[in-house]
């Protein structure tokens, strides 16, 4: 059973029974993030197939360079929904947490 975390905060985002934070989040949000995860599984999976048949080092490396960028590019737009849904509500329903938490994300995300 789900129950808001607050009233006013980004009524998608919720917490379950165990206490971990959730997001509902819009069908339209939802495709898109799950379409650029299968696009960089598949990346993954090919990065191993050409491991396995020996492909030439500089080709797996440009391989493995593409999927690191559609990762970047999947962070920056997961971040983008984010910083204009929770967090924008948060700050203005005064829980200023939020912005702590995001400083965290992105000093991980930069390093």
């Amino acid at each position: 059973m789900n129950r808001a975390i607050q009233d006013n905060c980004c009524s998608r985002q919720t917490e379950n029974c165990c206490g971990t934070r959730m997001k509902e989040r819009s069908q339209e949000e939802y495709k898109d993030l799950i379409n650029r995860l299968s696009r960089i599984e598949g990346q993954i999976r090919g990065l191993k197939r050409m491991v396995e048949e020996g492909a030439y080092c500089p080709d797996i490396l440009n391989q493995s360079a593409a999927a690191s960028a559609a990762l970047s590019s999947f962070n920056r737009v997961l971040m983008s929904n984010h910083i204009k849904s929770c967090v924008i509500d948060d700050v203005r329903a005064g829980n200023d947490e939020t912005v702590e938490e995001l400083l965290g994300v992105l000093q991980k995300l930069m390093k």
